[in-house]
């Protein structure tokens, strides 16, 4: 069964960090476009990072520019998410996403990928 198990949630502090991981199971990443996504409670998902299958990256949200990463090790077949100096409108779920094939990453829209994974609760309170 394909699968994808994101971990590394739960509850931080403004300005703190968090270390999302993607994990693949029943297949491999090495050919997948990951993306993350996230959604706030009452919004849409809406995508916040991406990285290729040759490790390039896209960004989709401005407001995440410089804060947030993303990476992949094959080896673990296992994609991160890197969030730094988070801020409480970060709280949301964040949910990734594979799809096969892509050299590059797309616009960041949900129909673009083929699975999701059931998602972390990411809360930034003080």
């Amino acid at each position: 069964q394909l699968q994808l198990v994101e971990s590394g949630g739960g509850l931080v502090q403004p300005g703190g960090s968090l270390r999302l991981s993607c994990t693949a199971s029943g297949f491999t990443l090495d050919y997948y476009v990951i993306g993350w996504f996230r959604q706030a409670p009452g919004k849409e998902r809406e995508g916040v990072l991406c990285i290729s299958s040759s490790g390039g990256t896209s960004n989709y949200l401005d407001s995440v520019k410089g804060r947030f990463t993303i990476s992949r090790d094959n080896a673990k077949n296992t994609v991160y998410l890197q969030m730094n100096n988070l801020k409480p409108e970060d709280t949301a779920v964040y949910y990734c996403a594979a799809s096969y094939g892509g050299a590059f990453c797309g616009a960041g829209a949900m129909y673009e990928y083929d699975y999701f994974g059931q998602g972390t609760q990411v809360t930034v309170s003080s």
